[in-house]
């Protein structure tokens, strides 16, 4: 253990002495990555090491191990890296599982990201990002002139509404009637005089209430017409919907979205797309990553872990002394293994999660010069649910909107379409919302179903990471150890995998060393 602080570092000591017991887990250091060296001297012989899927998760297992001085193999069946974070463009072709084959032509310069689109200013992508060079920008979750669109039995139904004036109406309405409550001695068992007076001075600037604590609507709500110079105080919007008719009309449900831990402005995202930080990763592999390899079998043999796979319609296999599997669980099972019956219920406990995109490239930034959008989401209850407006290129010829991103429900309606019914679908309702520029101007269009889309089939697990399946995927199978977004409590983030990674580098490095 001595040899270990001096060769490791202390941080690398003291997680090892954690994960063996010797030291209080609650107080160890967080993860650091390994130096290239950190084993020498700990652990006898060559250490060599499978990874399975060149995913984010299996992609960072391999960037650190590296360092570490391993020999690291990673076999990915695609042709690509980075898995399920796919950025569209110029070129890409894929046939979809329906066997519908789609050639994507939009601009130069101009993608789509199919998968990961964003990142929390806290999560650790933006770190790697760092790390490995790759220029990030902001991402605008929010935008105020991007519009909410939804069906009711009010006369707000089917109208499209700024978020503007939307968040205004609804915040200044639950201001006024908390207000009231107040004034009204119905809160008296919950606040003191004093508690009253600082809660009135918080609603009157919260919802802009007036001087009688009712609201009227304000310049918060925006303008018909700007202000200008001179005496061009510019038109403002009418005043506002009454307090039912705002309330019942549900215009203010999705406020709560961007309030959520991992969604809370500024977000960010890489230029150029987002599986820049993955041809970064796989850049500092180089051939280590094996593209065009599909894994077959993987088995505990005695010396270690053998995995079957074929490249070039060739039938091969390597044998290593670790596997770390980085594929989704639902594939794992399907693989021919020894795994005990035990852990291949566990694989199957995940449930694939149904989600897809549409990318329409316009010739034209119509949402910018008519309707002054800059990025930002307009919300729905049709079934497109969402569309984004670009954030990048801004001011530039063209562009791409993405015409839905769903989840769930709403994607299986448009999962078993055609590509171009999906179109069809998504600008029909999308014209019900912004207008008939949204039909026009169209240059190219690519959309995709992560269900139906070859080494993926699911965009995500959904399952609890409190279960036991969770907990007994989070061991070794021997020699071989999972990771994945899939074992993390950022499920469906980039985040997710990357942790999980560090932590199946973590655990491997202890074996190697002799602390397990």
């Amino acid at each position: 253990m001595k040899g270990l602080g001096i060769t490791g570092g202390a941080g690398m000591m003291y997680g090892a002495m954690s994960a063996i017991g010797l030291a209080p887990a609650a107080t160890a250091e967080p993860f650091r990555a390994p130096s290239l060296g950190d084993l020498v001297g700990r652990a006898p012989g060559h250490h060599s090491v499978t990874v399975l899927g060149a995913g984010p998760a299996g992609l960072c297992t391999a960037y650190e191990l590296r360092k570490a001085g391993y020999d690291v193999t990673v076999l990915e069946a695609r042709l690509r890296p980075g898995g399920r974070v796919w950025s569209i463009r110029d070129g890409t072709r894929e046939t979809d599982l329906d066997g519908e084959t789609q050639r994507c032509t939009f601009a130069g310069g101009q993608h789509l990201n199919m998968g990961a689109t964003r990142i929390p200013q806290g999560h650790v992508t933006l770190d790697y990002c760092r790390e490995l060079g790759v220029e990030i920008q902001a991402f605008p979750n929010h935008n105020a002139n991007a519009l909410v669109n939804y069906t009711s039995d009010t006369p707000l139904t089917k109208t499209s509404i700024t978020q503007r004036a939307a968040r205004a109406d609804t915040f200044g309405y639950v201001a006024e009637l908390l207000q009231k409550a107040s004034s009204s001695g119905s809160l008296d068992d919950v606040l003191s005089a004093d508690d009253k007076v600082a809660l009135a001075e918080f609603l009157k600037d919260f919802g802009d209430l007036g001087s009688d604590g009712r609201y009227v609507g304000s310049s918060r709500r925006g303008y018909l017409s700007e202000p200008g110079a001179g005496t061009d105080y510019g038109t403002r919007l009418p005043p506002p919907p009454s307090l039912s008719d705002v309330v019942r009309s549900g215009i203010g449900r999705n406020f709560g979205f961007d309030l959520e831990h991992d969604q809370a402005m500024m977000m960010y995202t890489a230029v150029g797309g987002m599986d820049r930080i993955y041809y970064a990763f796989g850049r500092t592999l180089g051939s280590r990553v094996n593209f065009g390899t599909v894994v077959t079998a993987m088995r505990n043999v005695p010396d270690g872990v053998t995995v079957d796979y074929t490249s070039g319609g060739v039938a091969r296999s390597i044998t290593s002394d670790f596997v770390v599997c980085t594929l989704p669980p639902h594939l794992v099972e399907r693989l021919r293994t020894n795994l005990p019956p035990a852990v291949l219920a566990a694989l199957r406990a995940p449930r694939p999660v149904a989600s897809g995109k549409l990318g329409i490239e316009y010739s034209t930034r119509w949402w910018e010069a008519e309707q002054r959008i800059y990025g930002g989401i307009s919300n729905t209850d049709k079934d497109i649910r969402e569309i984004m407006f670009p954030y990048d290129n801004f001011h530039g010829a063209r562009g791409v909107v993405v015409g839905y991103y769903n989840t769930g429900r709403r994607q299986e309606i448009f999962e078993p379409l055609r590509h171009r019914d999906r179109l069809a679908k998504a600008l029909a309702e999308g014209s019900e919302i912004h207008g008939d520029s949204y039909t026009k101007n169209i240059a190219s269009s690519f959309s995709g179903s992560w269900r139906r889309i070859q080494y993926s089939e699911s965009a995500w697990a959904s399952w609890s990471s409190r279960s036991p399946e969770y907990k007994l995927l989070l061991q070794p199978v021997d020699r071989i150890y999972f990771a994945g977004d899939h074992l993390s409590n950022a499920m469906s983030w980039q985040h997710g995998a990357l942790t999980s990674a560090r932590a199946a580098v973590s655990a491997v490095h202890a074996r190697a060393a002799g602390l397990h």
